[in-house]
């Protein structure tokens, strides 16, 4: 009998992209590796709990979730975090930072400065600076100011940022430019907080680490899982969640959050490209969005 897997998430080291499983075992993954998995015919997918615990109703969940939690389960994993302005007392010092996905696609966001460029490899930020560090509030309140003053979102839905990763600027210097111009209006603004220290423009670029630099323009998404579904094909690129795999249909985007939860066997050798899942494909051509 086949061994069963089931998948915790993908993570983000320094070398690349690593899907880590439940037992806590860990899968590098490198350009050109096959990833290849069958969803166990005739399974469920179960919500993964909340905060370390499991959902005590299994209750199912949606194929297409990406968040794989039951209703419950959502709002305890969200209480008392820092995106729900939970956690005030925090004493971590935070970064505030200016994350570029595309053209005219920048938004500011805070990170605790121990996690250091974690968060934005896990959002897919083609390109990022430092504004500046301080304490959680500060750091919240400079966030607030760079909306309000320059409006600078804080979220980018993952499907615009999907559709530019194949068509973007040749050059470090071009994917930064965005960014730069915000932070020199950025810390100009009246109200900056006291307590946060303003940091240097030092755009980091992701294009190499994400693999991007000529990527074959992906065709359309995985928009769900399905028992008794194949997934399988070579790995051409990711950023944030997202594998892109070259498969028999050409390169699809695999969103791997919508893994958890499910039961999922290793694809034999004949199911090698094999893709039967539903798929959305992009309709926008990708040279055409500008």
């Amino acid at each position: 009998m086949a061994h069963v897997w089931k998948c915790s998430g993908l993570r983000w080291s320094d070398d690349g992209p690593v899907l880590v499983w439940s037992g806590g075992r860990r899968s590098a993954l490198g350009w050109g590796k096959r990833v290849g998995f069958v969803v166990v015919e005739g399974g469920v997918r179960e919500c993964v709990g909340a905060r370390g615990h499991a959902c005590p109703a299994r209750a199912p969940v949606s194929g297409r979730s990406t968040g794989a939690r039951c209703e419950e389960c959502a709002r305890l994993d969200r209480a008392h975090s820092v995106a729900a302005d939970t956690m005030a007392d925090d004493p971590r010092p935070y970064h505030v930072y200016l994350a570029w996905f595309g053209p005219g696609m920048v938004k500011v966001g805070i990170t605790a400065v121990e996690r250091g460029p974690a968060r934005l490899r896990e959002q897919g930020a083609v390109c990022f600076s430092w504004l500046g560090a301080g304490p959680l509030m500060a750091a919240r309140r400079a966030e607030e100011l760079l909306r309000a003053a320059l409006g600078v979102p804080d979220r980018i839905p993952y499907g615009q940022k999907r559709l530019v990763r194949s068509a973007l600027p040749a050059t470090p210097a071009e994917r930064a430019a965005e960014v730069r111009e915000l932070q020199a209006l950025a810390v100009t603004l009246g109200g900056w907080p006291e307590s946060l220290v303003p940091e240097p423009c030092q755009p980091v670029d992701h294009v190499g680490l994400f693999g991007l630099d000529g990527t074959p323009a992906a065709v359309g998404e995985v928009a769900g899982l399905v028992p008794g579904g194949v997934v399988s094909g070579e790995l051409v690129a990711a950023a944030g969640p997202d594998l892109h795999l070259a498969t028999r249909r050409g390169v699809v985007v695999l969103d791997t959050r919508l893994l958890p939860g499910w039961e999922l066997v290793a694809a034999g050798s004949g199911e090698e490209g094999q893709l039967n899942v539903p798929v959305r494909e992009f309709e926008t051509p990708q040279d055409g969005l500008f």
